[in-house]
């Protein structure tokens, strides 16, 4: 497993789309901590940032990657290794590649203007978003030979989580307003990593008109502190089980 990452992680940081990826992300985060003289504020706006791009470039990126390395992947299926070691191998390279990518991009303009609570948790949030989205990636792509319907489900994945669930979680709450959703609300807003990862910086910055129905709730029912354990720990639970699904596709796929 170590000499399959080792080799992922070496072909993918020559790769110019990553570069120009943590080009992008170090550019906009230090422009936006320049402009405003509140680091808050530049957190926020880093925030939706975050939210939107992070999650697309992780699952297009992870899921192109995977696609052009299908012939590599074939010659280690032919070799004395186990499916799982070899799934493994290439997704931990990609996850280490992307998540330190997102790092330079947005964690040392972090840590150089904002070096607080609040920066950091963004800076986990962005790499949890990271991982789930590159195991969604994964998923996608061992279901499906075909590079474009499996890219064409990765664009969706994101599409659904972005901005379909939320029109969804509207038009859920304004269909049973006259109810008491409150409690019902907490696990139902645990099905989009992309809502979770935007209630952990919102719990930590503590800023009641920004943080929404699902951000309130979370903070009424759990607190600050339990509030981002809790998502956290549910983020986690996104990592591991589209990649552990993706194990067992790929174990009985059909190379």
């Amino acid at each position: 497993m170590i000499k399959v990452t080792k080799y992922v992680i070496y072909d993918i940081v020559r790769n110019r789309v990553l570069i120009a990826y943590t080009l992008f992300l170090f550019l906009i985060a230090s422009t936006l901590f320049n402009m405003e003289e509140d680091p808050s504020k530049a957190i926020i706006s880093l925030m939706s940032i975050v939210m939107i791009m992070v999650p697309l470039i992780s699952i297009v990126f992870a899921t192109t990657y995977f696609f052009n390395s299908y012939e590599f992947i074939e010659l280690l299926v032919a070799q004395p290794l186990k499916r799982s070691t070899i799934l493994l191998g290439e997704y931990i390279g990609v996850a280490l590649s992307l998540s330190f990518a997102f790092f330079i991009g947005i964690g040392i303009p972090i840590i150089l203007f904002d070096a607080t609570a609040t920066g950091f948790v963004l800076i986990l949030s962005g790499i949890l978003l990271t991982l789930v989205f590159i195991s969604l990636a994964f998923l996608s792509s061992v279901i499906t030979r075909d590079k474009a319907k499996g890219i064409g489900i990765a664009l969706m994945i994101w599409f659904y989580f972005s901005i379909i669930y939320d029109a969804l979680m509207l038009a859920l709450l304004f269909t049973f307003s006259d109810y008491p959703l409150e409690q019902a609300m907490i696990p139902i807003v645990a099905l989009n990593p992309i809502d979770l990862g935007r209630i952990i910086i919102m719990l930590k910055l503590d800023i009641s008109a920004l943080m929404g129905y699902t951000g309130a709730l979370f903070k009424s029912f759990f607190g600050n502190s339990m509030g981002i354990f809790y998502t956290c720990c549910i983020m986690f639970i996104w990592i591991i089980a589209p990649l552990l699904y993706s194990i067992k596709v790929f174990n009985r796929k059909n190379l």
